[in-house]
C-alpha cells in the first residue's frame, strides 16, 4: 500500500448524508488519497466537496461488483462503507460478497463512523504499510 492510499466511499441510501458529513470533516486528509465510490455516492462527493472521485456504477446495478473485482486486482486499499442496517437491501447478497471480498484480501474496513474515524486518522494513512494476504488455499477442501 502506498503513501495515497486507493479510498473507495460507499453508503446505502439512509447513510449518504452520514458519509457525506464525514467526508465534509475529513476533507483535507482525503484529499491527499486517491478516492473512487459508488454512483450516486460519489457524485454527491464531488458536488458538495469537489474532491476528485472516480466513479463506479450505482451499488445495486453492479457497482459493489465491480469494486469487489478492484480490490481482487490490488486497486482498493481502503474501503469506508456506511450500510444501513435498518433496511434490507435488493443487493443484499451484492453487499455480503463485497464485505467477503474485502475481509479475504485484508482491506481496511470501517461501516459507520466510529471506526471510519479511527481509520482515517491511524499513523498508517501517512506511510506506505506492506498489508499481509492470508493463503487461503491450503484452507480449501480438497477436490478429489
Amino acid at each position: 500500500m502506498e503513501l495515497a492510499k486507493n479510498i473507495v466511499l460507499i453508503a446505502h441510501d439512509n447513510r449518504k448524508e452520514d458519509l457525506l458529513e464525514w467526508v465534509m470533516y475529513n476533507k483535507g486528509t482525503l484529499s491527499k488519497h486517491h478516492l473512487s465510490a459508488t454512483g450516486t455516492t460519489g457524485k454527491l462527493i464531488q458536488e458538495r466537496t469537489a474532491l476528485p472521485v472516480f466513479r463506479f456504477i450505482s451499488g445495486p446495478l453492479g457497482g459493489d461488483q465491480q469494486i469487489g473485482a478492484k480490490i481482487v486486482d490490488n486497486g482498493i486499499d481502503f474501503m469506508v462503507f456506511f450500510w444501513d442496517p435498518l433496511t434490507a437491501q435488493p443487493h443484499d447478497p451484492d453487499v455480503k460478497a463485497l464485505l467477503r471480498v474485502a475481509v479475504l484480501y485484508n482491506i481496511p474496513m470501517a461501516c459507520n463512523r466510529s471506526s471510519a474515524d479511527f481509520l482515517i486518522s491511524s499513523p498508517l494513512m501517512d506511510k506506505e504499510y506492506g498489508r499481509q494476504l492470508i493463503d487461503y488455499s491450503n484452507r480449501l477442501p480438497a477436490k478429489h
